[in-house]
């Protein structure tokens, strides 16, 4: 008996039938396989000419990140009181000036510098610092440095945009800065003056004491009794300057307000036990009126001498923030007018258009040669003759 070569099946069955299948359709449509990529490819490249170049400037800072430190030394050493007034404003130098960077006083600068109603072609300024927003990216990197990249069609404007944020962040930084320093300065210039009036009376008084009943001793169990008296309430007006100043950023159920205001009221129980002669052993002795009466103007004495020490060293560490300069920003690489552009990638996007074409036929392809199998197929064929039936209207 004979074999033909149509009696003849491959080593494994259907793999050279099923590629040849394969070829066969790409073969079939071999028009739409290559006619729509290519004119896919020509349509996107006609478009992307269309397109206008964007370029990109970028500027890198380096912000201050040693701008508090000689503060946070003289907070350190004043205790409580003055690190509960500047301890809320330290902050991540970086976090700071990216806020900022962002913030809608630098858009509003720069929109009305540059003018960007006009060049984004709008008349809504929120819109406009919405635009702005888009085509800027701020960021802070591992290194430390804040990049700032800005995209535009014209060239010069993306170079101004960038430096210009520099420009608008020193500035804004310089009046927050000043501003903050300077009402504390003046909060403690007020507060020094009126210790100092109470320092002077206090003095003017012990002195008309001395005059009128003249100089008298006071006993060493006295003048410890007057020491830890003045120390008690210098301490407790400390105490009330800083539970002020916390009320400002924490809550009442705050645990270190809880403290300070616990603190208070165990000073204020020691204070009232001394000034009422209990709890400090006997009450000074004297052998005249004069004598109790000088103790109780030298005690006030040294309690406003204390008072006045305090407002002075904060009054001198208000002064200092507000003379240094802390709005240095290092600008370590200014922007400059870009050579190339960055948007649009005309060769990718010709590229990825014509592969999704491609992909697109060749899908398309098969769909068809599927379909067309199946109603080849007699019973399929009546089963896709009863669905078009059914999806009749009417």
């Amino acid at each position: 008996m004979q074999t033909t070569a149509a009696d003849v099946k491959p080593a494994v069955p259907g793999s050279e039938l099923d590629f040849l299948d394969l070829l066969i359709v790409l073969a079939k449509h071999k028009k739409l396989i290559i006619g729509l990529p290519l004119a896919v490819g020509a349509i996107v490249a006609a478009i992307s000419l269309l397109l206008p170049n964007v370029y990109k400037a970028t500027t890198k800072i380096l912000p201050p990140q040693q701008a508090q430190s000689s503060a946070a030394a003289l907070m350190a050493q004043l205790g409580g009181v003055a690190a509960a007034v500047g301890g809320s404003a330290m902050k991540n130098p970086n976090d700071l000036h990216i806020g900022m960077l962002r913030s809608r006083a630098v858009a509003d600068k720069l929109v009305q510098k540059f003018d960007l109603r006009k060049a984004f072609d709008t008349e809504s300024l929120e819109k406009a610092r919405r635009l702005l927003a888009q085509n800027t990216m701020v960021a802070a990197g591992k290194d430390g440095m804040i990049v700032i990249d800005v995209e535009s069609e014209d060239r010069k404007l993306a170079v101004g945009l960038a430096n210009g944020y520099v420009e608008q962040l020193v500035q804004l930084n310089k009046v927050l800065a000043v501003t903050e320093a300077a009402k504390r300065r003046l909060f403690f210039e007020g507060q020094l003056v009126i210790s100092k009036n109470n320092l002077e009376a206090a003095e003017k008084q012990l002195k008309g004491g001395l005059d009128a009943r003249g100089v008298t001793s006071v006993d060493a169990n006295s003048r410890a009794i007057v020491e830890t008296i003045s120390g008690l309430r210098a301490r407790i007006s400390a105490k009330d300057i800083e539970l002020n100043a916390m009320q400002a950023f924490v809550t009442a159920n705050n645990h270190d307000h809880k403290q300070v205001r616990e603190e208070l009221r165990s000073l204020r129980s020691e204070l009232h036990k001394l000034e009422n002669g209990r709890g400090a052993g006997p009450a000074p002795a004297a052998g005249t009126r004069a004598g109790p009466d000088n103790v109780k103007l030298l005690r006030d004495l040294r309690y406003h001498q204390t008072l006045f020490e305090m407002l002075s060293k904060q009054y001198e560490l208000a002064r200092l923030d507000e003379a240094k300069d802390a709005s240095i920003i290092q600008v370590l690489d200014a922007a400059v007018e870009p050579e190339h552009k960055v948007k649009p990638r005309r060769a990718a996007l010709v590229l990825v258009a014509t592969v999704l074409a491609f992909a697109a036929a060749v899908t398309w392809a098969f769909l068809v040669e599927i379909l067309a199998n199946a109603l080849r197929q007699p019973r399929r064929a009546a089963k896709w003759a009863a669905l078009r039936a059914l999806l009749r209207l009417g």
